[in-house]
């Protein structure tokens, strides 16, 4: 999950508001920080975390400009965050009108996007997931890769966009 370091030196340590959190789901000690660049068509994040013991329970990102929202939920919280908004009778997938969250998985992807976004650069839009394989299967997925003569990651993106296809999400 992403820190308050983390968090903190990708803004820029900009924070230009904070308040408790007004949810339940993340127990009674959740506090979120804002950053907002001040201008509508910019950009603001948030980080929700605990004041006792810094634990961070989730993180957004607002891209206004090009009309994107991530979100990383620690995974420990996820369904209790699920099911307050669907008690709230809650859109917990829109950021705002006409505007659904992307929810990321890894930290290392959240950070990139907030530091680029909040820097006014380009960045990947795509959401990276962990995978996890044997040296054996490594070693397999590598070979193939070669004989196909596209890297390793273009492998394994490809063969995620089939399986994802072929349980009839579009992506």
């Amino acid at each position: 999950m992403v820190t308050l370091k983390e968090f903190m030196e990708a803004v820029g340590y900009r924070i230009t508001e904070g308040s408790t959190y007004g949810w339940n789901c993340f127990g009674p000690n959740a506090y979120a920080l804002d950053s907002w660049n001040g201008e509508q068509d910019g950009h603001s994040s948030s980080i929700v975390f605990d004041t006792k013991t810094q634990e961070v329970y989730q993180v957004t990102a607002y891209d206004y400009t090009r009309e994107r929202a991530y979100r990383l939920i620690n995974p420990a919280y996820k369904e209790a965050h699920d099911k307050e908004g669907s008690d709230r009778d809650s859109n917990i997938s829109e950021a705002w009108e006409d505007v659904e969250y992307t929810d990321l998985e890894l930290a290392s992807d959240f950070i990139e996007k907030l530091a680029a976004i909040v820097n006014e650069e380009e960045y990947d839009t795509r959401v990276s997931m962990p995978v996890d394989f044997s040296d054996e299967e490594l070693l397999t997925y590598m070979k193939l890769a070669h004989e196909q003569d596209i890297t390793f990651n273009q492998l394994i993106e490809t063969a995620l966009r089939e399986a994802i296809a072929r349980h009839g999400i579009t992506v």
